[in-house]
């Protein structure tokens, strides 16, 4: 074995490093949580399903190109549901989160931790088998040696 032969491994494993870190992150970015309104002391401004009962008047579904541009709760998950407010009888729209989304993006996670596991069994074992050789061409050499 020439010297310096498992130093060429090196690079690609710091790439493969590089490439597993960024799947990771791309795969596992999930969307951040939907941030609440702060109460001030009127609450002529403050939603009125985080003071009051409410009942959902229309499931949580995908906005539309046209309420993504002219409703605000629409822009933080780009989903929305219908409520009605027991008290005020006011309906509005509220942000929410698909369960079919979040169930996709837990597969994909899974399945990319999956994948960076078999990568790296991979390199373990690709590791192990070069150690091996080095260790036998070691006593090889020390047999030979006597």
């Amino acid at each position: 074995m020439p010297a310096g032969a498992g130093r060429r491994g090196l690079p690609l494993g710091r790439r493969l490093c590089w490439l597993l870190c960024a799947l990771t992150v791309t795969c596992s970015h999930a969307e951040a949580p939907v941030p609440q309104e702060k109460q001030s002391g009127s609450t002529s401004n403050v939603p009125c399903w985080l003071v009051e009962e409410f009942v959902v008047s229309e499931e949580c579904a995908p906005c539309s190109n046209f309420q993504a541009k002219t409703i605000a709760e629409c822009s933080s998950t780009g989903y929305l549901e219908k409520i009605t407010c027991s008290s005020s009888k006011k309906n509005e729209f509220k942000s929410c989160r698909s369960a079919v989304r979040e169930q996709h993006l837990f597969w994909k996670f899974e399945g990319a931790v999956l994948g960076l596991a078999l990568v790296f069994a991979c390199l373990v074992i690709l590791r192990q088998r070069l150690l091996d050789r080095k260790a036998l061409e070691k006593v090889r050499k020390q047999i030979e040696s006597i």
